[in-house]
């Protein structure tokens, strides 16, 4: 009976991706319908190279937070962990910001190699502040300590943003704050074949660490007790936390609250905190959150930053959580 209440979760849940996917597409400044069998030259253009990127990057970005801000969650045992907890995004905006704000994009020609710079810069950013991470990880025992360090080292990256922006000029600031407001339409084919390979290699670690999770989830006396080995699987936490919540930053911008409300919802919804449910019903959960939020966006006349919309959805269930926890 219980197996087959959860099949009957997991169905709905794809079936509402599904529906939600398909609205995604059809949504925007004009309705589409894409099985429409006459649409005209332009109208393909803007539905398979503007809709449908930003459609599957939707769903990526959303799936991969709610993982990450999962594992967070189980890792240091806190309710209002999120995968941008250990510094990955501060990191990310300092790359953006040393190219934006710092006048490197003034040395570049074309905006194809400027929006590219931007991109390295983010990615190697975020490495930086994951390399950093992990390298602390290796001597630091306890996990309060390892969550402290990553605070830290997100505030100095933080404090640098700080720094370019107090010198920068109108127009630099403009290009960098709106980075920071968070988009899924900045992603096109190209950037998917980067974005797409990293949140699959952070899924597949994330199903690796599944039993483990499960472990944690009790303690790590516990998890020692049965034979695992804590150290090796808090590093292949952080990297999979790093890969995901790294590679949806650096293409999107940081898009707030998913990873911290996600997990809870789904651990509601399947009345269960077993990671063998919960981790894929926060990616259908977390990937149908962000394409509600895209949905919602793209409404009015002026799209609003997909952060916004996600803050106006997440911050009142963190709320509840805080009040009902007391």
């Amino acid at each position: 009976m219980v197996q087959r209440k959860t099949s009957y979760l997991f169905a709905a849940l794809t079936i509402g991706l599904i529906l939600l996917s398909v609205l995604d597409l059809c949504s925007g400044s004009r309705w589409l319908n894409p099985f429409a069998a006459d649409l005209n030259i332009v109208q393909q253009q803007v539905l398979w190279q503007l809709r449908l990127p930003k459609m599957l990057t939707a769903i990526l970005a959303g799936a991969a937070l709610s993982v990450s801000g999962l594992m967070m969650q189980t890792l240091f045992r806190n309710p209002l962990a999120g995968p941008y907890i250990l510094g990955v995004s501060s990191g990310a905006s300092l790359g953006v910001a040393l190219v934006t704000i710092g006048g490197i994009s003034a040395l570049v020609g074309t905006s194809f190699a400027n929006n590219l710079l931007i991109t390295l810069t983010a990615i190697a950013g975020s490495l930086l502040v994951l390399m950093l991470v992990l390298a602390i990880a290796q001597r630091v025992e306890s996990n309060v300590s390892l969550l402290i360090v990553g605070m830290m080292i997100g505030s100095m990256a933080g404090a640098l943003v700080n720094v370019l922006q107090n010198f920068a000029n109108p127009d630099a600031l403009k290009l960098f704050i709106t980075w920071t407001f968070g988009s899924l339409s900045s992603v096109g084919w190209n950037e998917m074949a980067l974005m797409c390979p990293a949140v699959i290699v952070g899924m597949t670690c994330a199903v690796m660490l599944i039993k483990a999770l499960d472990g944690l989830r009790l303690g790590e006396n516990y998890a020692q007790g049965l034979g695992i080995n804590v150290q090796r699987v808090r590093l292949g936490i952080v990297l999979a936390t790093g890969i995901l919540a790294g590679g949806v930053t650096v293409f999107c911008g940081p898009i707030a609250f998913v990873g911290v409300a996600v997990p809870h919802i789904a651990r509601g919804i399947m009345q269960s905190s077993s990671h063998q449910l919960t981790l894929p019903a926060s990616a259908l959960i977390g990937a149908m959150m962000v394409l509600m939020c895209d949905i919602l966006c793209s409404l009015g006349t002026y799209p609003l930053p997909v952060s916004t919309i996600s803050a106006l959805f997440g911050a009142p269930i963190i709320i509840h959580i805080i009040l009902k926890k007391r």
